[in-house]
């Protein structure tokens, strides 16, 4: 009898949305169908780490409350065009860890109120204009771990209202002039473990807001002169293992201490680099990791010390 009731009955769905609730969840490694029917009172969908692979265009139609959608850790490659189309209030979108190698040029047609976007951990190859020609109140965006070479110039110009953008870890070798156009609010920038092996002079002239700025583990030998003059309000930079020699810094500001990690670097401790360290006296955050590669006498010794005893050859 019990074996036939579970014949009739089928085996369950997993996680079966209830009625009038604000919030759906489901982590069911072994869902491979988005559910359907959610209730119109849905606000937040989390269907995450499970083996959903596709979604249908008419996936979110009838949620017109919808603010929250993380779909992290799926096998996603693919996103319908329209999916987004009934849900405008949208604000967030989570798409971490998934296969997207691209995304059709009106996904974000409909979304205009949304806040926060993130793309980290997929495939990514190139971005398109057209992503971000509808998103005027953007404020974070995360673009982390995917496979970009490039950054075309004014990708991101639309995005007035940005503060946050993460290009992290991926093959980046060098940022065309205008990268940065129209980002003017934008306080956030990370560019850590590409292989950026040069800037150009006004990389970071668009963005004067900026406060925390992350260039370590790329391949930069060289920064330009005054390339920071235009980051008067930066906090945190950090520089650390790439191929620096000399540096650069930004003006001393009357805020808060500059914390800065130029560790890792073959750095020549010569009468610049002493001289431009106690004039801005950052906050070296790694110190003891901070050596001087040249010349002889100084070889092998922590750069702040250098800096603070100084040389009587200066």
């Amino acid at each position: 009898l019990l074996l036939l009731l579970v014949l009739v009955l089928g085996p369950a769905t997993p996680c079966s949305p209830k009625p009038n609730a604000t919030r759906f969840v489901c982590t069911e490694p072994t869902l491979t169908t988005f559910p359907i029917e959610l209730p119109p009172t849905t606000m937040a969908i989390s269907v995450e780490f499970t083996a959903l692979a596709t979604l249908q265009p008419t996936a979110l139609a009838g949620l017109p409350l919808l603010q929250e959608l993380h779909l992290s850790s799926n096998r996603l490659a693919t996103l319908p065009k329209d999916l987004l189309q009934p849900v405008p209030t949208l604000l967030i979108l989570d798409l971490t860890n998934n296969l997207l190698a691209d995304l059709s040029d009106g996904i974000f047609t409909s979304t205009s109120l949304l806040q926060h976007l993130v793309l980290r951990k997929n495939r990514l190859q190139v971005l398109r204009h057209a992503w971000f020609q509808h998103l005027p109140r953007l404020e974070w965006l995360d673009l982390a771990a995917n496979t970009l070479t490039e950054v075309p110039p004014k990708v991101f110009h639309p995005l007035r209202s940005l503060r946050s953008l993460d290009l992290s870890h991926n093959r980046l070798t060098s940022l065309a002039p205008g990268t940065l156009t129209g980002l003017q609010a934008l306080e956030r920038l990370n560019l850590e473990g590409n292989q950026l092996s040069t800037l150009v002079p006004t990389t970071f002239a668009p963005v004067p807001a900026l406060r925390l700025l992350f260039l370590q583990d790329n391949e930069l030998q060289v920064l330009p002169t005054g390339i920071f003059l235009p980051l008067r309000h930066l906090h945190v930079l950090d520089l650390a293992r790439n191929q620096l020699r000399a540096l650069e810094l930004p003006p001393r500001s009357s805020g808060p201490t500059l914390d800065l990690d130029i560790s890792g670097n073959p750095w020549a401790c010569e009468c610049q680099l002493l001289a431009l360290l106690r004039r801005v006296a950052p906050r070296l955050v790694t110190a003891r990791d901070t050596l001087c590669a040249s010349p002889p006498q100084h070889q092998g010794q922590e750069v702040a010390s250098v800096s603070w005893a100084g040389d009587k050859s200066c």
